[in-house]
């Protein structure tokens, strides 16, 4: 059994040779196998040139760019060279690249392409531990002092092996599962980024223990959209790796057709692609141009009986979430209930079904089992959507430092609602405000304490990070006695599964002394199909307050159907008749019947024409930079609350 990451790429490359591992793209878009013999033959060369060239083990290295074949290739070399690669995304921006490549002590940095290669001159003259550049691109232009292309270290590397050095198999055999195989910095939503160090064993658990559960095996077909930086993303590529699967690489403008193209198994993702996907969906359903009235009919009775006929199995099953302990008589005649509804509702959902709900899932190439969403909270009425058309979700909860899963959903145990039982060999314990125990799910699976009682989140287990690099105060802050503090909040329900109810960071402060979490409350008003985006504001406030993104083109079709001509977005954000409407679905949306409390009740608001972007207001993961957002509508904000 492989030690470390190189093993794994070596062992695989052993056992599926000649199978395909990552399908790139040629000119004209067609998908183009890569095999696993010529993966690990390119790494290894790679390696050998890296260690001839003077790259030390233990180093790190600099590796900018987005999911692409050499990606993979380079990866297997860094880490076949004894080192640890340091990764990022070409949106990274100049002052994150000056500070990660500086902080990590790289002298040795891989660019995708020419346009990286710019971006990263502009900030040379600040980097002085930079030697070399290998551009990855085959088709770059560059040259220069210190730059080389990397088709070239490998060729180089294959004549070396080829006279007989093999250098890199004493770095392979001289790494312990417990050196550090990635560097990543955390894009985070306040202060500088922290170099989270992840060891080979934080890895090498999640593929021998996380990976069983989620089903994937040699003959799977795994679709790859997130950035291939990400720990999220990560796991996917060596859990493929590992098992001998297919990856496809895609992205978001492609992604329609690479559906049809790769038929994907697996794929994962983040939750605002399968909001988008939804939207979509209901946006060409609304519109009479795209769909005539008696298909919109259609859709709305089959997606009537799916939905009915899929709740009922999965109460029968005993998959649907339960937060209280539900008294065993009721749950009898639920039983009863559900039992009648699946019966009387199967002729019609399995023929709908077949009619209407299944083009739905043609569209993502018609065997695509399973999604695992990750990387924020998938969204109630998102998640339920997919589920009830046949199109499984499964929901996973981690964070980069702790590589990433900490749980996930089961085929045995699909409850929406949570997200599934905790990993396996993992603790996790929910502690109160005050740091007292409330719940402690132990590495066995078995559980103290209470149930759907909140706590923040805490975890220990072998997927939890090495320390952030150089900064023992953070570390110290982060992990105590081996527990990570996750700053989230959640409950363990009672089907033993964690649900999260919101981040201990975010909560807001009221002056009634009230926390509230605005996660819950941003997800319910974002369901307008009039709002794209929501954040709730309210610290040391009486109430709670919003900054509220338009859906812009649901809007002015609202304006021209009552008598409002304006067109001009910053004239019609401040538009009486417009913001009556918006305190009405936020009224209507975040009430009592959706069980918030009074002072969870949003109140005051504003609305604002740009929306929050990646890179500015929002990290890769799409989560929001509050603080930025905060001293950027200061004004704004603080005018919500004046006189009041």
């Amino acid at each position: 059994m492989a030690k470390n990451l190189a093993e794994v790429y070596k062992e695989s490359a052993q056992k599926y040779g000649d199978n395909a591992a990552f399908y790139s793209k040629d000119s004209k878009k067609n998908y183009i196998p890569n095999l696993y013999k010529d993966i690990y033959q390119n790494g290894i060369a790679l390696a050998e040139s890296l260690i001839e060239m003077g790259v030390n083990s233990k180093e790190n290295i600099g590796l900018m760019a987005d999911h692409r074949l050499e990606w993979v290739i380079a990866d297997c070399g860094i880490l076949s060279s004894g080192c640890a690669d340091v990764p990022r995304g070409t949106d990274v921006t100049e002052t994150e690249l000056e500070y990660i490549l500086n902080h990590s002590e790289a002298k040795v940095v891989f660019v995708e392409h020419d346009k990286m290669l710019e971006k990263l001159n502009k900030v040379k003259p600040k980097l002085p531990n930079i030697k070399t550049i290998v551009i990855m691109d085959p088709n770059s232009s560059a040259t220069g002092s210190g730059i080389v292309k990397m088709a070239e270290l490998i060729e180089k590397g294959k004549k070396l092996i080829e006279s007989g050095s093999k250098k890199y198999e004493t770095r392979v055999a001289e790494t312990t599962d417990q050196d550090v195989f990635t560097l990543i910095y955390t894009s985070g939503t306040t202060g500088l980024p922290k170099g989270v160090m992840l060891t080979h064993r934080n890895m090498l658990y999640q593929l021998e223990e996380v990976l069983p559960v989620i089903g994937v095996d040699k003959n799977t077909r795994i679709l790859s959209i997130l950035p291939v930086w990400h720990i999220f993303e990560r796991v996917f590529m060596y859990g493929s790796v590992y098992v001998g699967a297919s990856t496809y690489f895609t992205n978001v403008r492609d992604m329609r057709d690479d559906f049809q193209k790769a038929k994907p198994m697996f794929m994962a993702s983040a939750p605002r692609l399968w909001e988008s996907i939804y939207q979509g969906i209901y946006t060409k359903l609304s519109d009479p141009k795209q769909t005539p009235p008696v298909r919109k009919k259609l859709f709305d009775l089959a997606y009537f009986f799916s939905k009915h006929f899929h709740a009922s199995v999965r109460f029968l099953k005993g998959n649907e979430v339960d937060y209280e302990g539900r008294n065993p008589i009721a749950s009898l005649f639920r039983g009863i209930f559900s039992f009648l509804v699946m019966i009387f509702s199967f002729p019609l959902y399995f023929l709908l079904d077949k009619v209407v709900l299944s083009n739905i899932r043609k569209a993502v190439g018609g065997q695509l089992k399973a999604t695992v969403s990750g990387g924020g909270a998938l969204q109630r009425h998102v998640d339920a959507f997919f589920n009830d058309i046949g199109l499984n979700v499964i929901e996973g909860y981690g964070m980069t430092e702790t590589a990433p899963v900490i749980a996930c959903r089961t085929w045995q145990f699909p409850i929406m609602g949570s997200v599934g039982k905790v990993a396996p060999k993992t603790e996790v314990q929910l502690r109160d405000f005050n740091g007292q125990l409330v719940t402690h799910v132990k590495a066995d699976g078995s559980i103290e304490g209470k149930r759907g009682v909140k706590g923040i989140i805490f975890v220990r287990g072998p997927q939890v990070m090495k320390g952030y690099y150089k900064n023992p105060e953070a570390t110290t802050k982060a992990l105590k006695d081996g527990w990570m503090d996750t700053g989230d909040i959640g409950i363990i329900n009672y089907k033993d599964c964690l649900t999260l109810t919101g981040r201990a960071k975010e909560t807001v402060v009221l002056l009634g002394g009230e926390n509230v979490e605005p996660v819950p409350i941003e997800n319910k008003i974002t369901e307008s199909p009039y709002i794209f985006q929501a954040m709730v504001v309210g610290q040391d406030q009486k109430n709670l307050g919003a900054i509220i993104v338009p859906e812009f083109t649901k809007l002015k079709e609202w304006c021209a159907s009552n008598g409002i001509t304006e067109t001009d977005e910053k004239v019609l954000v401040e538009n009486p008749k417009v913001l009556d409407l918006y305190k009405k679905e936020i009224k209507d949306l975040n009430s009592a019947k959706n069980g918030f409390k009074s002072f969870e009740q949003v109140t005051p608001f504003f609305l604002i024409v740009k929306p929050f972007e990646v890179g500015d207001e929002m990290t890769n993961l799409f989560k929001l930079k509050r603080h930025i957002i905060t001293e950027k509508y200061k004004d704004k904000i603080a005018a919500l609350y004046k006189d009041k």
